[in-house]
């Protein structure tokens, strides 16, 4: 089994910024890669972006391309999420995966997901 727990969601105002942590613990060692996903009120779970552990390679979502930025601390199984210049469209609950599977987008393809952390964007 594997852990994740995340932390740094919060209020924010439009234009700003925050930084989602993702801490890993249990079996890490089964897993490639971690991904982001978020889910708004009555949306469905979309995927945000994603790295693999082995080489730090990532994917991103066109909708938040050039504004987030997904990094890895190998040593401490945490992922990050800076998210800058925030849009009112971001807010939402996101969530970290992982899973046996490379960097995929969709959801299914995941096995372990956190509780997930609050990101609201006020206009």
């Amino acid at each position: 089994q594997v852990q994740l727990v995340e932390s740094g969601g919060g209020l924010v105002q439009d234009g700003g910024s925050l930084r989602l942590s993702c801490a890993a613990s249990g079996r890490t060692s089964i897993t490639r890669a971690m991904g982001w996903f978020r889910q708004a009120p009555g949306k469905e779970r979309e995927f945000v972006a994603a790295i693999s552990w082995s080489d730090g390679s990532t994917y991103y979502a066109d909708s938040v391309k050039g504004r987030f930025t997904i990094s890895r601390d190998s040593a401490k199984k945490t992922v990050y999420l800076q998210m800058n210049s925030l849009k009112p469209e971001d807010t939402a609950v996101y969530y970290c995966a992982t899973g046996r599977g490379g960097i995929r987008v969709g959801a299914a393809a995941y096995e372990y997901w956190g509780q997930g952390t609050q990101v609201t964007v006020s206009s």
